[in-house]
């Protein structure tokens, strides 16, 4: 079979991501990935392109990794004090989220992806926990959640 090489403009599952040179069937590059705008064909003038999109793409992935670096320096110790309703019998009502730990941080002047806060499962107790924030795959910061216990009446 027919085999040719192209430039994948996206990450594409089990073939590559974005700006690989990848070798597929002829076919699959000219039917399915060239005229939907997912690959480019491997010319000279192409691949040149690319390596300077590749440059450019290390030069900008550098400066958010050491940005990432400063804001988790500036995070890491951060204590935060968020309150939960408890009733009389110490049953809370309600949880903290990761999502109220995003307004509090926010609250703070930390501007920053929601999604970055890995909290397993909502705090639903009274207690101080320690809640990383993943800014980056090699930069991890730990925020200090105190619960305060608010009686619900």
């Amino acid at each position: 079979m027919a085999v040719t090489q192209v430039i994948l403009k996206e990450k594409l599952d089990g073939v590559g991501a974005e700006a690989d040179i990848v070798k597929v069937k002829a076919g699959f590059a000219r039917n399915y990935l060239i005229p939907r705008g997912i690959a480019y064909e491997a010319t000279e003038h192409n691949v040149q392109y690319i390596e300077g999109l590749k440059a450019a793409r290390a030069e900008r992935e550098a400066k958010e990794l050491e940005e990432f670096k400063e804001l988790s320096a500036k995070l890491n110790g951060t204590n935060l004090t968020l309150d939960l309703e408890i009733g009389e019998n110490g049953k809370a009502f309600g949880a903290i989220t990761n999502i109220d730990i995003h307004k509090a941080l926010e609250a703070k002047g930390f501007s920053l992806d929601r999604h970055a806060i890995v909290l397993e499962k909502p705090i639903k107790k009274t207690s101080d926990t320690e809640v990383e924030v993943k800014l980056h795959a090699d930069v991890v910061a730990t925020v200090t959640v105190k619960v305060n216990p608010v009686t619900k009446g």
